[in-house]
């Protein structure tokens, strides 16, 4: 996404018109339950977005298109054919008829409507209709600058699943990516970028340096990842508003680009100290570095809880490779996988309630959940080989990378995939080149 949209013009301003005639806008009952392990599709009727001139039509057509596509990806909608509407959008500007809506078994209806502004700015209306109820559920009015148009649809999509589901959204999100091409003994990998539905794609580096981990701030939108200058590993930080590329030092030993700390002062991450893996941090600031672990163990890619008072890691310190929990100082580790296999890669979800790894086992890969203390493990997918996890912002997605074998030509394909914490709700994201090593930003300020 370029700087004029990242640069949002004009959030959240107005309340629209409030249903039945109430001061503020009626409460519905229509929820969509996401705790359960499967959850039915809700029926849903989007509308291309009211406007007077053809170029507003165009971009009202398209506002509800990503609308849609954004709700039926989350696998908790399901949108309605505009061939089964009843009423049109124009006539929607006096008012649904609900009668129409049921017909076709709407249970929610969302509509809108696109006016260019005198000031050159476009305005952007939207309600949400509870169709049983007969009452509005929210609505609310944008500005922004014409080429922000797809922007505001992730916002809109973002507060309809919020005011549905009761928890935050997570469409207004990019994910940085390695984007990988060529021979597989002559790989080309370089960072790329794109909104979290694949749209606005844009590569970050030049492939001149192999580059690997990209790992997203939680406060602000920079990344840092892993690069090789000859055969030393060394850390940039990337600022994705400003394009400006700082390094944070030489690491040999290093593997995994660090992790940043919850309020993005601080990084963890795995060094080899004398020939042995160990886990430090490092302040931003003053670019101070703290040792946590001691052990004649292999200690390495550690992850914060949302908190900061928490740290999961993996360690062969038992004998083998297995997930472990410890005080953010580096006190109180205990382990907390015990199932057959071998784990790797813990990452702390937003939520604080779960920790996605990747794990090996019978000669398989799995993306799996389990609760901090260890209980609750739940495997979502599997694959010859699936690694990376990365959590939406929300704590409800996951993302990660999914590569298949070698062919009879010794090629290999590497995608990025996503999946909700059901395990049923599996998406390919489409990238221009093969991609692994996915990481999800938070939503976009």
């Amino acid at each position: 996404m370029n700087n004029s949209a990242t640069s949002f013009v004009s959030a959240v301003a107005l309340a629209l018109a409030v249903a039945l005639g109430s001061g503020v806008p009626a409460r519905a009952e229509l929820n969509v339950d996401i705790t359960q392990g499967f959850v039915e599709p809700l029926p849903v009727a989007i509308t291309d977005f009211y406007a007077e001139t053809l170029e507003e039509s165009k971009t009202g057509k398209d506002l509800a298109g990503v609308i849609s596509a954004d709700l039926e990806r989350s696998g908790l909608f399901r949108p309605i054919d505009h061939g089964a509407f009843i009423q049109d959008a124009a006539s929607l500007r006096k008012g649904p008829r609900f009668s129409d809506w049921r017909l076709i078994n709407a249970q929610a209806l969302i509509q809108g409507s696109v006016e260019m502004q005198p000031d050159g700015r476009l305005r952007v209306n939207f309600r949400l209709w509870d169709v049983f109820a007969e009452q509005q559920m929210t609505g609310l009015a944008y500005f922004t600058t014409p080429s922000n148009w797809r922007r505001v649809a992730h916002i809109v999509a973002d507060v309809i699943y919020k005011r549905l589901t009761g928890e935050d959204g997570y469409f207004d999100t990019r994910l940085v990516y390695v984007a990988e091409s060529g021979p597989q003994n002559r790989r080309v990998k370089r960072l790329g970028i794109m909104d979290q539905d694949g749209e606005n794609h844009r590569f970050l580096t030049a492939g001149n340096e192999l580059v690997l981990t990209p790992r997203f701030s939680p406060t602000t939108q920079e990344i840092t990842y892993l690069s090789y200058i000859g055969e030393i590993p060394r850390v940039y930080l990337f600022n994705l508003n400003t394009g400006q590329q700082e390094v944070l030092g030489d690491f040999p030993g290093m593997t995994f680009a660090p992790r940043f700390s919850p309020d993005g002062n601080k990084v963890i991450m795995s060094l080899a100290d004398d020939g042995n893996s160990e886990i430090f941090t490092m302040d931003l600031r003053t670019r101070g570095v703290k040792r946590l672990t001691s052990h004649p163990a292999i200690d390495t890619s550690p992850s914060y809880s949302p908190d900061g008072r928490r740290i999961a890691f993996n360690s062969d310190r038992g004998g083998s490779q297995q997930l472990y929990v410890m005080d953010s100082d580096g006190g109180n580790v205990r382990r907390i996988s015990f199932n057959q296999g071998r784990y790797a890669t813990p990452v702390w979800s937003p939520r604080g309630d779960l920790v996605a790894f990747t794990r090996m086992s019978n000669g398989e890969f799995y993306i799996g959940v389990m609760r901090p203390d260890g209980s609750g493990e739940r495997m979502l997918t599997k694959g010859f080989l699936v690694e990376g996890p990365t959590w939406a912002p929300n704590g409800r997605v996951l993302s990660y990378f999914r590569q298949t074998p070698a062919d009879s030509r010794g090629r290999v394909t590497s995608k990025v995939y996503t999946i909700d914490l059901t395990g049923f709700n599996e998406r390919e994201l489409a990238t221009p080149i093969d991609a692994s090593d996915p990481a999800w930003s938070p939503l976009i300020p």
